[in-house]
């Protein structure tokens, strides 16, 4: 009986090709989509999971604010770390890695400057497992002027020679400049890690340099993770620290609000709200997203199934008649359309495979990950998909098996037989609710494109156009002759003006504790960001003075006793009129004098965050890039001009360049692949749903062959007839619009809270989703109608 299923499901497979490629393609791009779907998801929800004490590692949170106003942040003060070893048995180990450093490396006349870079304590391997493949992990990086690198940056300086015990010769890190002995070789950092690098150094070269830094409370340069025993209470733990701050923490520095909890390392990636991450974060929500649209899609594919096949009941019925009258049971009948269903499912499954494999290499780019074929033939993957094809065969396929093993032969061989109002109702329901599944991922799609291109085209209060950016790392010798330099790039007649600067909107900065006079005469402390700048950087970025003035060359005592902040920062210290701070006492990071200025809040951060209260001080000494603005439009021969004289004026350093724009918006760049992969995915669940509508609208001129043609007869016109076979179809999509537009507007405020700046969500949104969603259903059920209409009626009413 198996076999003779199986003969008679392939038999009306190729019987009804077109029913077949309307289901099974849709059925295939469907699994396809759930498919990459659960590849993206998997490879989201592994970070950091391949250390073998995940489970056991945790990594300290700092808390600062005033007023109710409470940050979090993860890159902290140093003697944390050792205090929490010190005093609390539950912590194994403890390791912190400076922030992030940038360090110009020479090895036999190759140099690169190598972005990815931390100074970090010897006990590294120790709590995490990043494997040597040389060297010793107790000892690789306990002595100063050790280096550990992975295997492609040692590949990169050594080819094919053995690195170890080699030196390489570091310029412009936080440590001093000198030979660094390479210790060690690590495998590459995995991708799923919530921070990578490619070259560790011991923190001990960074202590020789900075030693005081290393007890101070109030410096923050650190990221601090620890190792805990079995049985760890987080709770408990958390509860100690109130007695651990006050004990260990300097009574001075007491003075503003401090505190610290902790985050299990498999929060860290998508779990963590703090701000100074070390690397890339995820976002829970886009997870939740994607796990809707995968569902939506595979629902939609299985309406349309549902909706095909009860459709194609009347073509079924007198096949059921005959078979109930030569003795075949209802329970035999179920099987045989519950297995033509899963036959056509698992057809699709094997398809969407094959199609998974060939789109890989496009997920990897739209998602900028690396995932693997091997990944897919994983067998929780594939017990997952073919689950998944198995359970939706069944849902699929039990309503249509069901309604036809229920058909009355009696009826049915008389011809007597019609569909039921329950089952036209039924269709008609399944078609609005993938309609409105359709028509509230077209108004998402809407609201993500705008929110992006609201972000790319707002005015962040300072000009980044054309602003070219080049990273000198803090080097000496070009520090020793910045005035020189700026000059020499001012003769270029395509430079109109160039600024020295620590960093860039955009770029890293620290927090400086700062203590500014009240409207109440006390000093009142506070950790604004810090921005180090030299006296053109105000004007050349166009920044906006809205009290007091900017730096001057006219007042010598600019570079020893004044102080710029924003408006934030104004406001945080109580002064809602910025004018009536001008002239109060500053106090920061040993320079005192009086605040000169505020200039307009502008969006240094992205618009993820709303602006925080910012310090600009003169200290050109500080400065890591240039700043020049570039006026030409022949932009690729102004910055050869520029990289002859920057070989000429530094010949020692690689001229390393970006323009401001670009820099700046990599901040969004987790948005723009999930706005790429929000409408691929999208547009197939569209796509599916037409799919269904094609198959209804197609099967729909077929039922009214013989009415068409008897309306022709009689005199009607195409266009009647046209509109006659759309009319249902369209209320149905209308409908659909009434249902979508809440939910969407709903789920989309939701997700538009993540951002501190965002579009509002408004009405002609809905209104262009179901305009498209109307245009998509017409021109989708229009063609047939058409060509049912226009069909030679003697052709449809010659066997009457």
């Amino acid at each position: 009986m198996l076999k003779n299923y199986l003969k008679i499901a392939w038999r009306n497979l190729l019987k009804n090709k077109g029913y077949s490629v309307i289901n099974i393609g849709g059925l295939a791009i469907g699994m396809t989509c759930f498919l990459l779907i659960t590849l993206f998801i998997r490879n989201e929800l592994s970070y950091d999971s391949y250390h073998e004490n995940a489970d056991k590692i945790y990594r300290v949170v700092h808390h600062s604010g005033k007023d109710n106003i409470e940050d979090r942040w993860i890159w902290g003060n140093a003697p944390v770390g050792a205090a929490l070893k010190n005093d609390f048995s539950e912590v194994v180990e403890k390791v912190q890695f400076s922030g992030r450093s940038d360090v110009l490396l020479n090895y036999n006349e190759r140099s690169f400057q190598e972005a990815n870079c931390f100074y970090v304590d010897p006990t590294v391997f120790d709590v995490f497992s990043w494997p040597l493949v040389s060297g010793n992990p107790k000892t690789a990086l306990k002595a100063p002027y050790s280096i550990v690198l992975t295997e492609s940056v040692a590949k990169k300086y050594f080819g094919n020679e053995d690195p170890m015990g080699k030196s390489i010769k570091g310029f412009g890190g936080r440590a001093s400049d000198g030979a660094y002995t390479v210790t060690g070789i690590m495998k590459d950092v995995p991708s799923n890690s919530h921070f990578s690098f490619d070259i560790l150094m011991s923190m001990s070269s960074f202590h020789q340099t900075r030693p005081d830094i290393f007890d101070a409370w109030g410096y923050v340069d650190f990221y601090t993770y620890f190792l805990v025993a079995d049985n760890f209470d987080q709770a408990a733990f958390q509860a100690k620290i109130p007695g651990f701050l006050k004990k260990n923490r300097p009574s001075e520095e007491a003075e503003y609000y401090y505190n610290i909890s902790f985050e299990p390392l498999k929060d860290t990636y998508l779990n963590s709200d703090a701000v100074r991450q070390p690397g890339i974060t995820g976002n829970l929500s886009n997870i939740y997203i994607f796990v809707i649209i995968g569902f939506f899609i595979l629902i939609i594919a299985c309406i349309n199934f549902m909706n095909l096949a009860t459709a194609r009941s009347l073509e079924r019925a007198k096949e059921v008649g005959v078979r109930k009258v030569i003795g075949a049971d209802k329970k035999s009948l179920i099987y045989q359309f519950l297995g033509e269903s899963l036959l056509m499912v698992f057809l699709s499954a094997i398809i969407g495979l094959v199609l998974v494999i060939i789109c890989l290499p496009w997920m990897n780019t739209i998602a900028g990950k690396q995932f693997l074929v091997r990944e897919i033939f994983n067998s929780v993957t594939l017990s997952l998909y073919f689950g998944t094809a198995l359970v939706t065969g069944i849902l699929a396929g039990s309503y249509p098996a069901f309604i036809l093993s229920n058909f009355k032969p009696s009826s049915v061989l008389k011809g007597v037989f019609r569909t039921s109002k329950q089952g036209v109702n039924l269709r008609k329901g399944l078609v609005v609710f993938q309609f409105s599944l359709s028509i509230a991922l077209i108004a998402s799609t809407v609201i993500v494109y705008s929110q992006l291109d609201y972000m790319l085209n707002k005015n962040l209060g300072f000009d980044r156009e054309q602003q070219l950016v080049i990273d000198f790392n803090w080097d000496g010798q070009v520090l020793g002759n910045i005035e020189t330099i700026k000059n020499e790039f001012l003769n270029h007649p395509d430079i109109s003006s160039v600024s020295a600067s620590r960093t860039v909107p955009g770029g890293h900065f620290p927090a400086a504790g700062t203590d500014i006079e009240t409207k109440e005469g006390p000093m009142k402390s506070f950790s604004p960001f810090l921005y180090e700048i030299d006296v053109d950087f105000i004007p050349h970025y166009d920044i906006e003075v809205v009290a007091g003035r900017a730096y001057s060359r006219d007042f010598a005592t600019d570079t020893i006793s004044s102080m710029i902040i924003n408006e934030a920062a104004a406001k945080s210290f109580g002064y809602a009129n910025p004018l009536e701070i001008i002239g109060k006492r500053f106090e920061q990071w040993g320079k005192e004098g009086t605040i000169i200025g505020v200039v307009k809040n502008f969006n240094y951060l992205s618009l993820h965050q709303k602006i925080a209260p910012l310090a600009l001080r003169l200290e050109p000494g500080s400065s890591r890039y240039f700043s020049l603005q570039i006026k030409s439009q022949n932009l690729q021969a102004t910055i050869k001009d520029i990289e002859e004289k920057w070989s000429a004026l530094v010949p020692h350093r690689p001229f390393l360049y970006s323009f401001l724009d670009d820099s700046f918006n990599t901040q969004y760049e987790a948005d723009f692949k999930f706005k790429k992969l929000f409408t691929i995915f999208s547009f197939l669940a569209i796509l599916i749903a037409c799919l269904g509508l094609l198959g209804l609208a197609i099967y729909s001129a077929m039922q009214r062959t013989k009415e068409i043609g008897v309306r022709k007869v009689l005199g009607a016109e195409v266009t009647s007839i046209v509109t006659l076979l759309s009319k249902d179809f369209i209320k149905l999509v209308g409908i659909a619009i009434l249902i979508a537009t809440p939910f969407s507007w709903y789920a989309m405020n939701k997700w538009l809270n993540v951002y501190a700046y965002r579009v509002e969500v408004n009405w002609w949104v809905f209104a262009i989703a179901g305009l498209l969603a109307l245009t998509i259903a017409l021109l989708t059920v229009s063609f047939h109608a058409i060509k049912a209409a226009r069909t030679n009626p003697i052709k449809s009413l010659r066997t009457e």
